[in-house]
């Protein structure tokens, strides 16, 4: 018997009540509000529903275009060979709704680490609000902020690439099944588990809690292509060459199969003549023809004395170079929350600067589930940065190129004060009082603040000066360069690149120009560019050719 869908039939008949009500109504206002009554009613009925919330930055989106402000002095420049990381101050919806423009489908991993929701005095501030345990809207104040963000980061990930996203018992229910909407529930690829604590916390009221979770969807499960963890002593541990094979270390597994057959019911005879039946109920896993093909391959282990159960050998060389990772994540492999706050506490002298970082153990194997050694690595609740201390510990283990983008709010000033100053003891290996931390880990960084250019009373000219100027930031950090008016030069109107191509000593030294889509290059022009080898690229759109548009 079909099931009756009668919240679908109630929903009809309502909606048919509305069309009905419709025909006899002639004011305009009346129809539209019935519209929208209508609109409702046909909205999702199944998965997560929340009361929406508007938060002051988009308020300031309606009326004001998000820029980034380049920090000179916070530049660190420690590897020539490689491209500039980035560290994005400032609300991170903003950093988001700029990183969409110039890395839409190009960050390979996301790694987040959003506030729990515990209800705990200071964990989050919602528009400069604390959210506690007595907010009757706290779990839809987090879904429609959390939502909002995952939304972009939806755009910015790469077709191959995915996003982790760890949270505990407080939102975990609510953020499976909004990631099921935003990423596809076809996209999940697991729920990792891991064990933040060795002991138990004797304190708590119930049960001791010692694990957390974290969430892990693909862009496109279909391309996402895993990376397995290498073997180690351990995993080969269980071969060895008791028969002395030529092949080398082996392994003996079962020759016995999971599901009953009469055909796998036989006699299997050793070499030394004694007979082998499969236990009652039980059959083998392969044929009578294939059992003798093994034999004759010496792939069948009957013991040290030949008179054993037989077992099939695995050969160590003929196994996969890599273990699959597994969704427990033990404290001994990937660290412990003690861990963390000690990986953060050695880099500001032992004092306590932030709660419950997580372990660089941790992040590293979540960033290096990706097979990319080149990836651009996306942290936009960046915390105490150690998804950059990740980053480069990875690269210098691996000899990868990663990169990595963090954005952080400065609230209590954590971004100038944690986040940039770990980053740059990681990177120098010297503490903010130059003592020694370690040898370092060449590396180069740009620090951006988020602002604004008023939407609203600006004239179009001024707008589109404004924005252009604003253009050389979006560019360093889309291709990760510091544009610095010799190898790398920005041109926005003719007479800047005229003044630039008489210059002679400036083409030698010059490598790449970018100009506006407005400035036209003259014949005279081209040549001398292609003579000096330089090459020249036109400023996307894309950056801000939405909002200029918006104001004429």
């Amino acid at each position: 018997m079909k099931a009756t869908n009668l919240s679908k039939q109630k929903r009809e008949n309502m909606l048919k009540t509305l069309n009905e009500i419709k025909k006899k109504i002639t004011d305009d206002s009346v129809l539209q509000d019935i519209t929208l009554i209508e609109n409702e009613l046909n909205n999702k009925k199944y998965g997560l529903i929340w009361e929406e919330h508007q938060e002051r930055v988009d308020v300031e989106l309606q009326t004001q275009i998000p820029i980034f402000e380049n920090v000179e002095d916070k530049k660190i420049y420690n590897d020539k060979n490689n491209n500039y990381n980035f560290l994005l101050e400032g609300d991170n919806l903003h950093s988001l709704y700029l990183l969409e423009k110039t890395h839409k489908g190009k960050i390979d991993v996301i790694y987040i680490d959003p506030p729990y929701n515990t209800g705990k005095k200071d964990e989050w501030m919602y528009n400069d609000c604390n959210v506690d345990l007595n907010d009757d809207y706290k779990h839809s104040k987090w879904l429609s902020f959390i939502s909002k963000r995952l939304e972009i980061a939806k755009k910015v990930i790469a077709e191959d690439g995915y996003i982790v996203i760890s949270i505990d018992d407080n939102e975990y229910a609510q953020l499976k099944l909004l990631c099921d909407d935003v990423f596809g529930e076809n996209n999940f690829i697991c729920n990792f588990v891991w064990q933040k604590n060795f002991a138990p916390k004797n304190d708590n009221k119930y049960i001791s809690t010692s694990h957390e979770y974290i969430l892990m969807y693909s862009k496109n499960k279909d391309l996402y292509d895993r990376n397995l963890l290498p073997r180690s002593a351990k995993n080969d541990a269980g071969y060895s060459n008791p028969d002395d094979d030529p092949r080398g270390s082996w392994a003996s597994g079962t020759c016995l199969a999971t599901t009953f057959s009469e055909s796998g019911v036989f006699k299997v005879v050793a070499p030394n003549g004694k007979k082998h039946l499969p236990p009652t109920g039980r059959c083998w896993r392969y044929s009578e023809q294939k059992f003798k093909e093994l034999m004759a391959d010496n792939r069948i282990w009957f013991g040290k004395k030949g008179d054993g159960v037989p077992r099939v050998k695995r050969f160590l060389f003929e196994m996969p170079q890599g273990i699959v990772p597994q969704t427990w994540l033990k404290y001994e492999d990937v660290g412990s929350g003690q861990d963390g706050t000690k990986n953060l506490k050695d880099k500001f002298n032992g004092e306590m600067v932030f709660n419950f970082p997580k372990p660089v153990k941790l992040i590293k194997f979540l960033i290096d589930r990706h097979k990319n050694k080149n990836a651009i690595v996306l942290d936009f609740f960046a915390g105490s940065g150690t998804t950059a201390q990740a980053v480069l510990e990875l690269n210098k283990e691996d000899g990868g190129n990663r990169q990595f983008i963090l954005c952080t709010n400065n609230e209590n000033n954590i971004c100038e004060d944690i986040t940039y100053q770990r980053i740059k003891t990681v990177i120098t290996g010297k503490r903010k009082d130059e003592s020694i931390y370690s040898e370092g880990i060449p590396a180069n960084l740009k620090y951006f603040k988020t602002s604004y250019v008023p939407k609203i009373n600006t004239e179009e000219e001024n707008l589109h000066t404004n924005l252009l100027v604003n253009i050389k930031n979006l560019i360093e950090l889309e291709n990760g360069i510091d544009i610095d008016d010799k190898k790398i030069r920005v041109y926005l109107n003719e007479k800047e690149l005229d003044s630039f191509s008489s210059n002679e000593k400036g083409l030698k030294e010059c490598e790449i120009i970018y100009i506006s889509s407005d400035v036209l290059l003259s014949q005279v022009q081209e040549q001398k560019f292609r003579d000096n080898n330089i090459k020249v690229f036109i400023i996307p759109e894309y950056y801000f050719k939405d909002e200029i548009m918006e104001v004429l």
